[in-house]
């Protein structure tokens, strides 16, 4: 396959980092790929929001019974070449989360590792829920309206996390996160840090309008079942 070069700029939220030269397989990258993954996420998100509307009201009258903040959590995160923004969820943790970790060492340093806590003692008990079923992480169809997400793509990262993924941080920064993706419905937080940088990439340089479809329809039940994920 031909290869196309490509330059892209890592950004933080303080500050630029650097610019490399990388190349990439052209569908990857192509104007058509990125018109009909736009127009494939349009026409399933415009009448999804408008159908669970209700849902909208529901959880969010929950998460302020549930205790005091916010119903809207802003994560910063990266989005494609490089861009910070704010990814939308429900809120599920307390609001003093920072003090409430701060009693657990272990937990603090299992965080640092992995960016995931199987048993979080700042997450509420709504929080719990919304997160086995991922409910939390609907807001995030307005970021995908805001062409900052697509419906199909690589997890969501912070700043910090993208030297984690080491030489692969240039390709990942090439596409849109996605809502969902090949790692959501692969086990989600079962697998493995590693496991899941080999699966964005593997997506990436993979990517057909097919195999969004395909995903798409995975993660419905991926979600009912509710495992891998807290």
């Amino acid at each position: 396959m031909l290869q196309v070069p490509i330059a892209t700029k890592v950004l933080t939220n303080k500050q630029n980092i650097v610019t490399r030269a990388y190349t990439l397989p052209p569908r990857a990258h192509s104007r058509v790929g990125a018109f009909l993954k736009a127009c494939l996420d349009y026409i399933l998100v415009v009448p999804g929001l408008i159908l669970i509307s209700p849902l909208f009201l529901i959880i969010a009258l929950l998460v302020r019974l549930d205790s005091p903040g916010p119903v809207i959590y802003r994560r910063r995160v990266l989005g494609k070449d490089g861009r910070v923004f704010d990814a939308f969820k429900f809120r599920t943790m307390y609001v003093n989360g920072d003090e409430i970790l701060a009693r657990y060492p272990r937990l603090r340093a299992e965080l640092a590792k992995n960016y995931k806590l199987k048993c979080d003692p700042r997450v509420t008990r709504v929080g719990r829920f919304l997160r086995k079923f991922s409910l939390d992480e609907l807001p995030q169809l307005f970021n995908v309206l805001r062409r900052e997400m697509s419906l199909v793509g690589p997890r969501i990262i912070t700043p910090e996390e993208i030297v984690k993924y080491g030489q692969h941080g240039d390709m990942l920064l090439t596409v849109m996160p996605g809502l969902t993706g090949l790692w959501q419905v692969s086990g989600r937080s079962n697998t493995s840090y590693e496991n899941r940088v080999k699966l964005d990439m593997q997506y990436i340089k993979n990517w057909s309008l097919m195999e969004d479809v395909k995903i798409i329809f995975r993660t419905v039940p991926a979600v009912l079942k509710g495992d891998g994920a807290y």
